[in-house]
């Protein structure tokens, strides 16, 4: 399951998928003008999402 945490504040956010309850996969989507992206994906193929911002900076992935 992916776990982000705030490097500032601490606090941290499980990510599940709304539609099938998977726990989302923690994944990079590679862009072809830019740096790459942190985001979690269903391994359902039901979508993915842009990592949690918190305190203004990207939540790192901590796997459990």
């Amino acid at each position: 399951m992916a776990t982000y945490e705030c490097s500032s504040c601490g606090v941290s956010v499980n990510a599940i998928c709304g539609t099938c309850n998977a726990p989302l996969l923690d994944d990079t989507l590679i862009m072809d003008d830019g740096p790459n992206v942190q985001v979690s994906r269903c391994p359902n193929e039901h979508g993915q999402i842009k990592s949690p911002v918190c305190c203004e900076t990207d939540m790192t992935c901590i796997l459990a």
